[in-house]
């Protein structure tokens, strides 16, 4: 006869201390130090602005001190401190930061508009987007033979979008007045709009300004 296996495994007691739950702990105190660590690792992965850094401490501060039944303001000082010696550090730079998210966006076909609103939701303000879009104009007029530069994103923007001049040329006239829609939503002039989807593709995309 085969012997039946018994199970030697104990039953746990039954007043709930064993019930393989872990009480939660409440997480350290906020510290200087834990936040230069939250900036270096944040700053390590990401491009930002200070703004964005100082929302990114804001987040941590209230996920930590929610856990600690604390009062999350009481640590805004220590952001700004965290901040100031991070830009110190030249580890952020909202004029540096500006340059190089204008220089994607535009190379995605971003127009001024759109440029404008999008840095601002970054947390750069007015004075240095002015001072940005400033320095490309005149970037461009010096490399590019006074190329327009909202010109050049519509370009990009018509050409990722597959609209006007890039779409298949039987498909053009049926969907023109759809692209200028998209065009307009998407920030640029209808004058701008109108001749950048009347062109054609191999067409020296500063042209526009020379008729």
């Amino acid at each position: 006869m085969i012997a039946r296996t018994v199970s030697s495994r104990r039953d746990g007691p039954t007043d709930g201390r064993h019930d393989g739950r872990r009480e939660a702990r409440p997480e350290p105190p906020v510290t200087a130090a834990w936040l230069e660590r939250v900036t270096t690792h944040y700053l390590d992965r990401y491009g930002a602005s200070s703004e964005m850094l100082r929302r990114v401490l804001a987040r941590r501060i209230d996920r930590r001190c929610r856990s600690r039944d604390e009062d999350a303001s009481a640590h805004a000082g220590l952001i700004e401190e965290t901040v100031a010696r991070a830009q110190k550090a030249g580890l952020v730079d909202d004029a540096r930061f500006a340059a190089a998210r204008l220089r994607g966006l535009r190379r995605r076909g971003t127009s001024t508009r759109q440029a404008q609103a999008r840095l601002a939701a970054k947390g750069i303000d007015r004075e240095t987007i002015a001072a940005t879009l400033a320095e490309e104009d005149e970037a461009a007029g010096t490399q590019q033979g006074e190329a327009d530069t909202e010109e050049r994103a519509a370009f990009a923007y018509a050409r990722r979008r597959r609209l006007g001049p890039y779409r298949r040329p039987e498909t053009r006239e049926a969907n023109r007045e759809r692209d200028l829609a998209a065009m307009a939503r998407a920030g640029f002039s209808y004058a701008l709009a109108k001749a950048v989807l009347a062109s054609e593709a191999d067409e020296d995309e500063t042209s526009i300004n020379q008729e």
